[in-house]
C-alpha cells in the first residue's frame, strides 16, 4: 500500500471493508516500561477488511489483528471510540488514560460477518466509516438491516465517508468551482443525512476518501455539521491536533511485532545482555 501523506493528493481507490479481532485483552498485564513517545498520541488505526486466513493489499488476517490487540495491551493502551478520542485531543495535558482508536472504512460486509461477532464477544469499540451509496446496493457491501444492527450493540458507531467516496482532486479538475462546491456540499451533507435516517444516530464524523483534505473541504465539512473528520497518514493524533484532519495510521497485515510497535508510537526498552 502507497503509504505517501494524502492531504492533496490521491492515490488508486481503495476496497472496502474488513473485520476480525479476539484476543483475551483482560488477561494481558500492561507493560509500564513502555510509553508512547508523544505524550498523549493517539494512534488511530485505519483498516478495510479481514479474513481468518488470506491476507491481501489491504486484507488483515484475523491473527494478524489478534497480535496487534495484543501489542495494544500489552503496551497500556485502551480501546475506545473515536468520539472519547476526539475529546481527549480537545483537552491537551488533561492527563487520560493511554488511547487508541479502530476506525474501519467502507462498509464491507465482512464487518458484519466476521468483526461483529467478535467485537460482540471482547467488547471491542468500533468506528466504522460508510459510503450510502454502496449500502444493500455493492454485492460487497453490508445492508443497511445488517447495520442498524451492529449500531443498536452499542459498539459500532457508524459514521460518514462521503455518500459515494469520490476523488475530491479529480472532481474538482473537472468541475467548475461553483459546481464542484456543490458537488462536496452534496456528498458531505446527504451522506449525513442518508445515515441519520435509516439509523436514527447522530452523524458528525467524517472519514475523508483517500484521506484528501484541504482549507476548502473543512469549511465544506464545518458547515455540513462535522466536528471531527480523519486524513489517512501521519501517525498517531497529537493533542492539539486539527479535529477535521486528524491523521490516521494504515494497517497491513505485516505490522506486527517490533514493525507495529513504530507504528503506534511505542518504544521498548533496549534489552541488556
Amino acid at each position: 500500500m502507497n503509504r505517501q501523506r494524502m492531504r492533496s493528493g490521491s492515490i488508486d481507490r481503495r476496497t472496502v471493508v474488513f473485520a476480525g479481532l479476539a484476543a483475551s485483552l483482560g488477561a494481558i498485564a500492561p507493560i509500564r516500561a513502555l510509553a508512547a513517545r508523544v505524550p498523549g498520541a493517539i494512534p488511530i488505526l485505519a483498516y478495510h477488511r479481514f479474513d481468518p486466513a488470506i491476507a491481501g493489499p489491504t486484507t488483515i488476517t484475523v491473527r494478524t489483528f489478534e497480535t496487534q490487540l495484543s501489542q495494544l495491551a500489552e503496551t497500556g493502551y485502551r480501546v475506545t471510540g473515536l468520539r472519547d478520542a476526539a475529546a481527549a485531543l480537545r483537552r491537551p495535558g488533561a492527563g487520560a488514560p493511554s488511547q487508541a482508536v479502530i476506525t474501519v472504512d467502507d462498509g464491507h460486509r465482512s464487518v458484519y460477518t466476521v468483526l461483529f461477532p467478535l467485537i460482540r464477544k471482547h467488547r471491542v469499540p468500533v468506528t466504522l466509516f460508510i459510503y450510502p451509496s454502496a449500502i444493500s446496493n455493492a454485492d460487497y457491501a453490508m445492508t443497511w438491516d445488517q447495520l442498524r444492527e451492529i449500531a443498536a450493540s452499542g459498539l459500532v458507531e457508524v459514521q460518514s465517508h462521503t455518500y459515494w467516496h469520490p476523488n475530491f482532486n479529480a472532481e474538482r479538475r473537472r468541475r467548475s468551482p461553483t459546481d464542484y462546491r456543490a458537488f462536496v456540499d452534496d456528498q458531505l451533507q446527504r451522506s449525513k443525512a442518508v445515515i441519520e435516517a435509516r439509523l436514527r444516530n447522530r452523524v458528525d464524523m467524517l472519514a475523508w476518501p483517500f484521506g484528501i483534505v484541504d482549507a476548502e473541504l473543512e469549511a465544506a465539512a464545518r458547515k455540513a455539521g462535522y466536528t471531527v473528520a480523519l486524513a489517512y497518514e501521519g501517525g498517531p493524533a497529537a493533542p492539539g491536533a486539527d479535529l477535521l484532519a486528524l491523521p490516521r495510521i494504515p494497517v497491513s497485515d505485516a505490522d506486527r511485532g517490533a514493525r507495529f510497535d513504530r507504528l503506534i508510537g511505542v518504544t521498548r526498552p533496549a534489552v541488556r545482555p
